[in-house]
This record gives C-alpha cells, structure tokens and sequence, in this order.
C-alpha cells in the first residue's frame, strides 16, 4: 500500500507543481503563471530529477533492461538540459527558481528516498513504475502549460522538441513495465 501510494506521488508531482501554486488554498487553487527564466527553471529541474532517478537505478539495478533504460535517461536528459542552458546562454536569461520548482525538488527528495530503500525486483519495479508515472505526468505538464505560457518562440521550440523524447521514453518504460506485473 505503502508503495502505490509513493507512486501515485511521484507521478504526478510534476503535474500537481505545475497545476497548483502551493501558495494558495484549495478553494483558490489555480495553474501558475509563469515567466520564461522560471519555465527554463522548470525544465532543468524536471530533467535534473530523472538524472537523479536514473543514477540510482545504476548503481542499484542489476536487471540489463532497467540499467540501459537508465542509461538512455541520463544520457537523454543530460541532451535536453544542454539544449536548454545553450539556449538560456544565448539568451542571456538566468532560469529563476520558483515554487514550481522548489516543490518537485522536495517530492523527487521523498521518492529518491524510497527507491533507495528498495532492493533488487522490488527496485526495478518501483523505478519503472516511477519512470512511466513521471513521463506521463511532464508530457501534460509541458504541453499543456509550459508550452502554453511560453513567451519566447526559441524557448517554446525546445520544449516542443522535448516532447517526442519524452514519449519515447514513456513507451520504452511501458515496455519494461510489462515484465513486472
């Protein structure tokens, strides 16, 4: 039980960030409205926390699928963060932290915790379900708010092309998924 709700967390904590300031009640709950150096901010976050995710699924995976997937995370995400920080460069825009990204650094802090306490099929079975969960959730999150709130068409641009590695992603990790159920 323990586990299915860290995962139902994890997965959509990117979402819930992104869809709720956590700075006003329930009743008044609304998506946020963000600049760009705060969606570039956003964005590396979100990459650097599946880094996160996928270095310790190689230190503590022995399963080849879950370490070449992992593999493909950090190689992946590492891409879409020097897109990203290139672009902010040529910008000249310095990605501002905000609540956003406070709240997902503090929810992959909490999930970065529990995989670390599982061990072997147990592990595996948790990282991948977190993988599928976290994709899912930062596809609608940026197309359906990042994207949207971006000003800059440069800024936009990437984080469109963010989008179909990220559903590569999604689909690898479903395939693996199926080995655990």
């Amino acid at each position: 039980m323990k586990t299915l709700k860290s995962l139902a967390l994890s997965g959509t904590m990117l979402l819930s960030a992104l869809l709720f300031s956590t700075k006003v009640s329930a009743q008044e709950q609304k998506t946020p409205q963000l600049t760009d150096p705060e969606i570039a901010s956003v964005a590396v976050t979100a990459n650097q926390i599946d880094i996160g995710y996928a270095e310790i699924a190689l230190k503590k995976s022995h399963h080849k699928d879950i370490k070449n997937f992992a593999a493909t995370m950090k190689r992946d995400h590492n891409a879409v963060i020097k897109m990203a920080v290139d672009l902010v460069t040529k910008l000249k825009v310095t990605p501002k932290t905000n609540a956003v990204t406070k709240s997902l650094l503090e929810a992959a802090t909490k999930e970065k915790a529990i995989l670390h306490a599982k061990k072997g099929r147990a592990f595996d079975k948790a990282y991948v379900d977190n993988e599928v969960a976290y994709h899912e959730s930062t596809i609608k999150a940026v197309e359906t708010i990042l994207i949207p709130q971006s000003k800059n068409a440069e800024l936009k641009a990437l984080l469109e092309k963010a989008v179909p590695i990220f559903k590569t992603h999604l689909e690898h990790a479903k395939m693996i998924q199926k080995e655990f159920k």
